[in-house]
């Protein structure tokens, strides 16, 4: 399917998905972690062995991150989640990022709770040898300046020169434009869910996203073709 969708149209599909069809957030979060997982080790050629870092917000784009360690690490690699965020106000609070994060701990994943962007470049020097970063920070709701510590903590990631691999866009991105919002992650590839994100194909995203796969996470599809085409049948009318 070659349809980009805005901001709210990707919203629109994740509340059909849960209200029209029954799915549980956490069902599409663990889609969504696995498909970036089964990304990550194309890229790498093989899990086994190699050495992750994810780089984690507070919100759901960081539950995808969780996700993505813990199927990484029973593949076989050497994982480190680095939280930008209290792991103790994540895990006060409900829904499917704190039981992601809970999952991983049990694990025994090593999770670094960072409290400035200082502590990020400071990890990305004492682990510069990484074959891979996951970039779980911020999803595609940002829409307003990237305030501190990301701000800091996406530029640091990008002088850091490593691989990365981003979860629905690029942290920083306005998906909507296409246009960074201060500072945005330059991925290698960017693994977004469900359908592309319109400000995907403007001139010069691509320098932040990489190579772009749009990952199935279980949304029907008949309920994504129905949408898509009142979505074009409106913009036709328009």
């Amino acid at each position: 399917m070659t349809f980009a969708a805005t901001r709210q149209q990707a919203r629109e599909l994740d509340r059909i998905a849960m209200q029209d069809y029954a799915i549980p957030g956490v069902i599409l979060m663990e889609n969504a972690g696995r498909a970036c997982a089964r990304a990550a080790a194309d890229m790498l050629g093989s899990a086994q062995d190699a050495r992750v870092l994810v780089l984690a917000g507070k919100g759901n784009n960081g539950g995808d991150g969780h996700v993505v360690a813990r199927h990484m690490c029973n593949w076989g690699a050497s994982v480190r989640v680095l939280v930008l965020g209290s792991l103790d106000e994540i895990l006060s609070g409900q829904g499917e990022t704190p039981a992601n994060l809970r999952i991983i701990l049990k694990m025994g994943i090593p999770v670094d709770e960072l409290a400035s962007a200082e502590e990020v470049e400071r990890t990305f020097e004492e682990h510069g040898d990484a074959d891979l970063v996951v970039d779980a920070l911020l999803g595609t709701g940002v829409c307003g300046q990237v305030r501190e510590p990301y701000l800091s903590a996406i530029e640091a990631l990008n002088r850091a020169r490593l691989p990365v691999l981003a979860i629905d866009v690029p942290s920083g991105l306005d998906c909507d434009t296409g246009e960074p919002l201060g500072a945005a992650v330059r991925a290698r590839v960017t693994v977004t869910m469900a359908v592309n994100k319109i400000g995907f194909t403007r001139p010069g995203a691509d320098a932040y996203t990489g190579r772009v796969e749009v990952a199935e996470i279980s949304i029907p599809r008949a309920a994504i073709a129905r949408k898509v085409a009142e979505w074009q049948s409106e913009a036709g009318a328009g």
